[in-house]
């Protein structure tokens, strides 16, 4: 059993290398711990991040993280951590406005990567996406709209060395005329983290499974790396533990 950190499973299928990372969910196995574990590692060892949040607010990730034993306030006080509160984005603007929102969004966040990667202490830049769904839902359903800004955020990864972290709800995309959003986060993957339940049911010590997929478009390196990981979670108060199925006892 190995809990989240230098050499854990989940930090092992997913290496260093990815840009862009869409993390895959369902009501039965909800992956937001994936996202407060990639935004604890994002804040260690001098890192930023810019966290975009639709679903929850601050408040409620200052208390997760910190029982995890990263203080989110100090990160958000010493500049190493922007907070954006969207849970009213984009403020009551009219449908033909949406576009000008997400614009100005945009802007903001590239303001804040150009700021904090500039200087001799500049370290790992990762952009978060709590729910992209709510993003789409904001846009008054227009995914072209959400594609066109994540579309940016992936060109800014490539021009300042930075990573993207989206969450979607699969299970939201279920039926084969809504998949067009989930099919374009798959395509600009480099790596695919998929959250499920466990295909035999409920287990009391066992909260799902877990998928790496390694597209291996990134790294000459990983190219004979193994490109699918599965394996079981258990989320805790102050972390998760990663295993594979038979080795807890």
């Amino acid at each position: 059993m190995e809990e989240y950190g230098g050499g854990d499973l989940l930090s092992e299928a997913m290496g260093s290398a990815a840009r862009v990372v869409v993390v895959e969910d369902c009501v039965e196995a909800p992956g937001a711990f994936v996202l407060h574990l990639l935004l604890k590692r994002a804040l260690a060892g001098g890192g930023a991040a810019a966290f975009l949040a639709l679903a929850q607010p601050f408040t409620h990730y200052d208390r997760i993280l910190r029982k995890m034993g990263c203080n989110l306030s100090l990160h958000r006080r010493n500049e190493r951590l922007h907070f954006f509160e969207l849970q009213a984005f984009p403020g009551g603007a009219r449908e033909g406005a949406i576009a000008d929102c997400f614009v100005r969004l945009y802007s903001e966040i590239q303001r804040v990567v150009e700021a904090t990667r500039t200087g001799e202490n500049a370290g790992q830049f990762t952009i978060m996406l709590d729910d992209v769904s709510l993003l789409e839902v904001a846009a008054h359903g227009s995914v072209d709209n959400v594609l066109d800004f994540l579309y940016y955020c992936v060109t800014l990864t490539s021009e300042m060395n930075c990573s993207l972290v989206i969450l979607i709800h699969e299970d939201i995309y279920a039926v084969e005329e809504n998949m067009g959003l989930l099919l374009h986060l798959r395509h600009i993957a480099d790596l695919v983290v998929k959250a499920a339940p466990l295909s035999t049911g409920l287990a009391a010590d066992v909260h799902g499974q877990l998928s790496v997929i390694n597209k291996g478009t990134f790294s000459e390196q990983r190219a004979k790396a193994q490109k699918v990981w599965s394996f079981h979670f258990k989320v805790k108060e102050n972390g998760t533990d990663f295993f594979y199925p038979g080795s807890r006892h």
